[in-house]
């Protein structure tokens, strides 16, 4: 799972004004690889109870949400695009992660995203 997370995921970057032509090449395959790395974060916490939750939260958030997908969701235009994001990320997240939290916090490896979802 390491070695996917490190060596398969990318997500390039490109100038606003090139993605913002949802029909351009540059738009479609940065949509692509950003789908693919949101089923490798659904693929990677799967494992939570089987591989050390800490393993498994070091390398679905610390790595994969905030060094690839947080990316490309803080540059993605706020409206439906960035809600359907986020939303399916969350979906991927385990409820049991968060059992143990009291009311208004969130996990350190969460706290940049919850911004991105506060505003």
């Amino acid at each position: 799972m390491k070695k996917s997370v490190e060596e398969d995921v990318f997500i390039p970057l490109y100038p606003k004004s090139t993605v913002e032509d949802k029909s351009s090449l540059c738009s479609k395959f940065q949509e692509r690889r950003f789908w693919s790395a949101v089923k490798l974060l659904s693929n990677v916490v799967l494992w939570d109870g089987i591989v050390q939750e800490d393993k498994v939260r070091d390398l679905g958030l610390s790595k994969l949400l905030n060094r690839y997908l947080l990316l490309n969701i803080l540059n993605t235009p706020l409206g439906p695009d960035n809600i359907k994001k986020c939303d399916k990320v969350v979906a991927c997240l385990p409820e049991k992660w968060f059992q143990d939290l009291k009311g208004g916090s969130t996990l350190p490896e969460l706290l940049n995203f919850s911004q991105h979802l506060l505003q």
